[in-house]
């Protein structure tokens, strides 16, 4: 006979139960996937389902997914309606993976994981530099729009919004360096955070300054100045009425 019968709603069900130590959620998952293949398919009538921490863990990675890459294509669609042309959106949004692949690095060189803490971390660098991305391409533009070429434009947009964008980006990293480090209580949970803004906003910026300027050039080269507005008081309107 058996000692104890457990039943969950019920239905009998046998646990398997186990203490973490010296090893993440995540990778214990992994190690439990991999000793249930080996086992083979379970018996007829047995299903094997997780539970626990592993579940909530499962859908906050998910949603934290999911929330990345719904920022981008809501930051896509405010841009394109804010400058009113898809290729200036696009240029923008095209510093996003140089987000992503600074905050890859960074947890790598630094041996830490990914969890809720450094996908929070991410979705912050990417909204630091979308914000300098919009800042040069903005100054870009409007020298473009006053007549100069493209190439000038865009340099002069670069470097008229160089301190602006080093000032932001050197003060958002030497912010989150105390946090990074990790030393004070409890600073171990939050330090994905901090590592995860600086690797991100590092490689953004080199990218901001020296890769945006040749794509927003390269997209705008032979674009109009004429405003796409319908706006009849605007003056670089098509439909502009001087009335």
């Amino acid at each position: 006979m058996p000692g104890i019968v457990e039943r969950n709603n019920g239905q009998r069900v046998v646990s398997l139960t186990a203490n973490l130590h010296g090893i993440t959620l995540s990778d214990a998952k992994a190690k439990l996937d991999d000793a249930l293949a080996k086992a083979g398919p379970p018996p007829r009538g047995v299903s094997v389902k997780y539970r626990g921490e592993i579940p909530p863990l499962q859908e906050t990675i998910s949603g934290l997914r999911a929330g990345l890459v719904l920022a981008v294509v809501v930051i896509l669609l405010l841009l394109a309606a804010n400058f009113q042309s898809v290729r200036l959106a696009l240029s923008i949004i095209l510093t996003i993976p140089a987000v992503l692949c600074g905050v890859i690095l960074m947890l790598w060189f630094t041996g830490t994981t990914l969890n809720i803490e450094s996908f929070m971390g991410a979705i912050m660098a990417v909204g630091i530099a979308v914000a300098n991305s919009i800042l040069l391409v903005s100054f870009a533009e409007r020298f473009r729009h006053e007549g100069r070429p493209v190439f000038e434009a865009t340099q002069e947009g670069a470097t008229s919004r160089l301190r602006a964008i080093l000032m932001t980006a050197v003060a958002m990293i030497f912010g989150m360096i105390p946090m990074a480090i990790g030393f004070a209580e409890g600073g171990s949970q939050t330090a994905p955070l901090g590592r995860a803004v600086i690797g991100g906003l590092i490689v953004s910026t080199f990218a901001t300054l020296t890769v945006l300027p040749s794509i927003y050039a390269i997209l705008q080269g032979k674009a109009s100045v004429r405003s796409l507005s319908l706006n009849p008081m605007d003056s670089g309107s098509h439909y502009y009425d001087g009335k």
